[in-house]
C-alpha cells in the first residue's frame, strides 16, 4: 500500500472520531473548548497509546501535527453545523463507527509496518479503534461502549483480524486494508440496526 494512501485514510477517521466527540460533547452541553478537548482526545486517544506501546516515539501527532489541526477543525465545523440545522442522534454512533473501523485498520497495519506480530497487529488494531472512544466516554461521564454489553470491541478484533488475515495471503493490501475496514464497519452498524449483544455475565 502506497504510503500517502494510509496517512489520508489515517487523517479521515481522525476528523471522523473528531465528529464524534464534538457531538458527544453537544449531548453534555459542554463549552466550545470542551469540544475541542472532547474531539482530541477521541481523534488521538487510541494512535497515542498505540505508538506509546509499540515504542513508536514521538508520538504521530507531535511528528505531524496536522493530525492536531484537522480533529480541531473537524469540531469546530460540527459545533457550526449543528447551530444551523439539528444533527441527528444516530449520527453519532455511525460516525463512531466508522471512526472505529478506520482506525483498528490502521492500528493493525502499523505494527505490522513496524515488524510486530500479527497478534500485536490485533491487539493495537483494537486498541487504536476503541481507546479514543472510551476515553471520550469518561470524560462524558458515561460507561465506555467497549465495557458494555453492545458488540463494540467485538467488532475491532473482527476487522483486525479480517486485515490481517487478508493481508498474510498473495492479495493486495489494498484487499487487505478495505476488506478489513468493510468487516469491524459492517458488524458494528449491524450491532447498532439489529441490537445484537454479547452475552452478559451476571454474579449475585
Amino acid at each position: 500500500m502506497d504510503v500517502g494512501y494510509i496517512y489520508w485514510l489515517d487523517l479521515f477517521g481522525t476528523a471522523v472520531f473528531a465528529i464524534s466527540g464534538a457531538l458527544a460533547a453537544g449531548r453534555k452541553n459542554l463549552d466550545l473548548f470542551g469540544v475541542i478537548v472532547l474531539g482530541l482526545v477521541t481523534a488521538v486517544g487510541g494512535g497515542t497509546l498505540r505508538d506509546a506501546t509499540l515504542g513508536a516515539t514521538p508520538v504521530f501527532w507531535v511528528v505531524d501535527p496536522v493530525y492536531i489541526i484537522v480533529a480541531s477543525t473537524a469540531a469546530l465545523i460540527t459545533v457550526v453545523l449543528a447551530r444551523l440545522e439539528r444533527i441527528p442522534h444516530g449520527l453519532l454512533v455511525k460516525a463512531d463507527a466508522l471512526g472505529l473501523a478506520t482506525f483498528t485498520v490502521i492500528g493493525a497495519e502499523k505494527a505490522l509496518s513496524l515488524g510486530f506480530s500479527p497478534v500485536i497487529a490485533l491487539v493495537t488494531g483494537v486498541m487504536t479503534g476503541c481507546f479514543g472512544g472510551m476515553i471520550r466516554d469518561l470524560l462524558c461521564g458515561e460507561i465506555p461502549l467497549i465495557l458494555q454489553k453492545e458488540i463494540y470491541a467485538t467488532a475491532a478484533l473482527f476487522g483486525a483480524g479480517v486485515y490481517v488475515g487478508v493481508g498474510l495471503t498473495p492479495a493486495p493490501t489494498a484487499l487487505a486494508i478495505w476488506s478489513g475496514l468493510l468487516a469491524a464497519l459492517l458488524l458494528r452498524l449491524a450491532a447498532i440496526r439489529w441490537h445484537l449483544q454479547l452475552p452478559v455475565f451476571t454474579h449475585q
